[in-house]
């Protein structure tokens, strides 16, 4: 009988020899969080400069919408530093038969392969996010005439609806990568994971009309990324929109879509593995 394995264990040596190899080459990691954050604070700079022109963006205020943003940011950096690097170099170890020695390890695949490794770089963006989200929930609540009121089960929610927005946007991450056992390369999804996750970086609100409607149901309903921000981003900064109507039946419905996709993500994951071929055949 094979012993127990204690994944919590595994996971945290994972963590500590990623950091040790980030920490052998420290200014190659210093430069990729300045660069990081660099980049966020240029998109910061021009919504900043948006909103010298308008009060809102399809009903967000200012500060309101900077809870968003910041939501985004914290959600991208989690992913980015704990799923992006292992989801890449799945193409590399299918060619190069690294797939195999990980198909022969007394763990599970989907772990190992998904969570070996993690860019700590990436966490810059995590700190600065939470920076502009403390800032914003600032303003919202010292602001008049009529400020946010919060509430602790309003911060426990806005956690637990972030890791199911990272959960989501791992399983489209993990399909994706898995399809690279019947393609062998498959850059061009990677792009197309690009492209999709780029309507999750807008309110919802903003998708209407004839063109726009279509997209934001088929982003909800079928690949539901736009509830990977808007979720919590509306639980912590506008828990009753301006029109009256209220986030939960959306936070009810992100509960049934992060568990459907984690599911479909893992049989996407088994059924590819089913049809791999050793490297050495």
């Amino acid at each position: 009988m094979l012993p127990r394995v204690n994944y919590f264990r595994i996971y945290l040596a994972f963590a500590r020899n990623s950091l040790v190899r980030n920490m052998t080459f420290r200014m190659n990691f210093l430069i990729e969080c300045v660069s990081s954050v660099t980049w966020t604070l240029m998109n910061l700079g021009y919504y900043f400069l948006v909103y010298r022109f308008t009060e809102s963006i399809a009903g967000w205020e200012k500060w309101e919408f900077f809870a968003f943003l910041a939501t985004t940011m914290i959600v991208n950096s989690l992913v980015q530093a704990f799923f992006m690097p292992n989801c890449e170099a799945l193409s590399e170890l299918i060619r190069t038969g690294g797939l195999d020695f990980a198909m022969l390890k007394p763990i599970d695949t989907q772990f190992l392969i998904s969570l070996e490794k993690v860019d700590w770089s990436s966490l810059a963006n995590f700190a600065a996010g939470l920076i502009l989200l403390t800032v914003s929930l600032v303003r919202l609540t010292t602001a008049s005439p009529d400020p946010l009121v919060l509430s602790p089960i309003s911060a426990v929610l806005y956690v637990f609806y972030v890791l199911c927005g990272v959960a989501i946007m791992y399983s489209l991450m993990i399909a994706l990568s898995a399809t690279s056992i019947w393609l062998g390369q498959n850059r061009s999804l990677y792009d197309f994971w690009f492209y999709i996750t780029n309507f999750a970086r807008y309110p919802m609100e903003i998708y209407s009309g004839p063109w726009g409607t279509p997209l934001r149901a088929g982003f909800t309903f079928i690949i539901p990324i736009l509830i990977v921000v808007n979720v919590p981003a509306q639980i912590i900064a506008r828990p009753i929109a301006p029109d009256g109507t209220r986030v939960w039946p959306l936070a009810i419905f992100a509960l049934l879509a992060t568990s459907l996709s984690l599911l479909a993500s893992r049989w996407v994951f088994q059924a590819a593995l089913r049809h791999y071929r050793s490297a050495s055949s």
